[in-house]
C-alpha cells in the first residue's frame, strides 16, 4: 500500500490541464446528453472555468456534412441571426474547495438559430474562432421521418467480437421517401460514442413509404456495461467509492479497483457512458451547477503489463483518449493506476485500448457479451433537391435489452 501511494503522489504531479472543465451539452427534453433537437426546441451548454474569473467567451456554429466534413456553407446559408455570440451568464461557485465559474448557455437563442437540419458543431471561443476553447457537436433533425430499431444476438465465428446486429425502418411523415432514396443514408452511432459507429448505409430495399436496412454488415461489437463511480457525497465512501480524504486543501476519491477480462456477463444497470454531476450533503441536494466541488478521482485495474495503451473514456470526456485520461502501470502493486481532477457526480466510464493503428478497443479490458444493453442512435440524412447540403430527415434510437 505503502508503494501503491507513492506512485499516486508521482501521478499528482501532473498538472490540472486547461482551465475550462465538465462541458456539458444536455438536452433538457429528452434529460439526457444525446444532443439532438428539433426545429423549436434547445440545448443547455454549461462548463466550469476553474480560473474563478469573470471571463466574457463567445460561441458561433458550424454546419457539417453528414460524414463531418466541412460543406463550406456560408454562416447566412444554414443561420439566422448574429454570426457570433457572447457567452456572458454566469455564476461563481458556493461553498466548494475548488473555486470555479460556472457558465451557461441555452441555445438555439434570439440571436442565433440553425435554419436548416444536419450536423453542427458549437464552437466556444476566446479572441477567435480559429483558436477554440472547445468544440461539440450537435444535430438538427427535421423529423420528416419515424426511425424504428430493432437490435438481435448475431454469432460470427469469424469475427468473434461482433456480438449485436442492427435493422433499422425509416417511415414517412408524409412524403414520400423513395423519390429522393438515392441522397440518402444512414448513420448509427453506439453510446453517443463518435468512435463506434457505421456511417454511409444505403437502404436495402424500399416497401411503399418504407426504406429498410436489414444489411447483415451491420453490426456492432457488444462490449460490456460501464464502469461507474458515484462521489455526491464527497466525504463518504459509497457506491464504488473504497474512501475520501481532503489533503492540502484539495477533496481526493480513491475507487474500487476493477477487473479486468470478465469470463461472463453480469448485468449491471448503467446509463450508457453517461454522467450527472450532483452534490448531495447527508440527505440535502445541492444545486450542483455552482455547489459541486471537484475531487481528484483515483482509479485501478488489477492487471498484468500490456503492449497497449488504456484509456478511461465516456461521456465525460466525448470519448477522446488524451494524455490525461492514460493509465501508468504501477509494477510493484501489480495494476494500472490515473488519476483525473473531476466534478463529483454520477459518471459511467469505460477502458479502452489503442490498437496499433489508432483505433480504439472499447471489449478488450471490460469484455464483450451480446447480452449488453446498448444506446443504438440512427441518423437519416438526405440532400434535399435544389440544395448544396445534407438534411437530417429523421432520427431514432433503441434503449432496450437484446432479446
Amino acid at each position: 500500500m505503502k508503494t501503491f501511494r507513492l506512485f499516486l503522489l508521482f501521478l499528482s504531479g501532473l498538472v490540472f490541464g486547461q482551465n475550462i472543465q465538465s462541458i456539458q451539452l444536455f438536452n433538457p427534453q429528452t434529460n439526457d446528453e444525446t444532443p439532438v433537437i428539433r426545429f423549436g426546441e434547445r440545448l443547455v451548454l454549461s462548463f466550469d472555468d476553474l480560473t474563478n474569473s469573470s471571463e466574457i467567451y463567445r460561441y458561433t456554429i458550424k454546419h457539417y456534412d453528414r460524414n463531418w466534413n466541412d460543406d463550406n456553407l456560408f454562416f447566412t446559408e444554414f443561420a439566422n441571426g448574429s454570426l457570433n455570440g457572447l457567452l456572458d451568464q454566469f455564476q461563481y461557485s458556493f461553498n466548494t474547495l475548488q473555486a470555479y465559474t460556472h457558465y451557461t448557455l441555452t441555445f438555439p437563442n434570439e440571436k442565433m438559430q440553425p435554419k436548416i437540419s444536419g450536423n453542427f458543431e458549437l464552437i466556444v471561443y476566446k479572441n477567435s474562432a480559429e483558436k477554440p476553447l472547445f468544440k461539440r457537436r450537435f444535430y438538427v433533425v427535421e423529423d420528416t421521418a419515424i426511425l424504428a430499431l430493432n437490435i438481435s444476438r448475431i454469432a460470427d465465428a469469424k469475427n468473434p467480437d461482433i456480438n449485436q446486429r442492427v435493422e433499422v425502418q425509416a417511415v414517412s411523415k408524409g412524403g414520400d421517401l423513395s423519390s429522393n432514396v438515392n441522397s440518402m443514408s444512414l448513420n448509427i452511432v453506439q453510446n453517443n460514442n463518435m468512435n463506434v459507429s457505421v456511417n454511409n448505409i444505403k437502404p436495402s430495399s424500399t416497401l411503399g413509404n418504407k426504406l429498410l436496412f436489414q444489411q447483415m454488415n451491420l453490426t456492432f461489437p457488444g462490449n460490456n456495461e460501464f464502469y461507474y463511480f458515484d462521489n455526491k457525497n464527497i466525504d463518504m465512501a459509497a457506491d464504488m467509492v473504497r474512501s475520501t480524504e481532503v489533503k492540502d486543501g484539495v477533496n481526493n476519491t480513491y475507487l474500487h479497483p476493477v477487473w479486468a477480462y470478465p469470463l461472463n456477463y453480469q448485468y449491471q444497470p448503467d446509463v450508457n457512458g453517461a454522467w450527472y454531476y450532483r452534490r448531495n450533503d447527508l440527505g440535502i441536494e445541492r444545486n450542483a451547477e455552482r455547489e459541486a466541488d471537484y475531487a481528484w478521482v483515483y482509479f485501478s485495474l488489477e492487471s498484468d503489463p500490456l503492449e497497449k495503451e488504456i484509456y478511461i473514456l465516456g461521456g465525460f470526456n466525448d470519448f477522446k483518449p488524451g494524455k490525461e485520461y492514460q493509465m501508468q502501470y504501477d509494477t510493484a502493486n501489480k495494476m494500472y493506476v490515473a488519476k483525473i481532477y473531476m466534478k463529483q457526480g454520477f459518471y459511467n466510464y469505460i477502458l479502452a485500448t489503442k490498437n496499433s493503428d489508432g483505433t480504439l478497443n472499447f471489449g478488450e479490458i471490460n469484455g464483450n457479451f451480446w447480452q449488453t444493453d446498448n444506446l443504438y442512435q440512427a441518423f437519416l440524412y438526405y440532400a434535399p433537391f435544389g440544395r448544396s447540403y445534407d438534411g437530417l430527415m429523421g432520427y431514432g434510437e433503441f434503449r432496450s435489452p437484446v432479446r
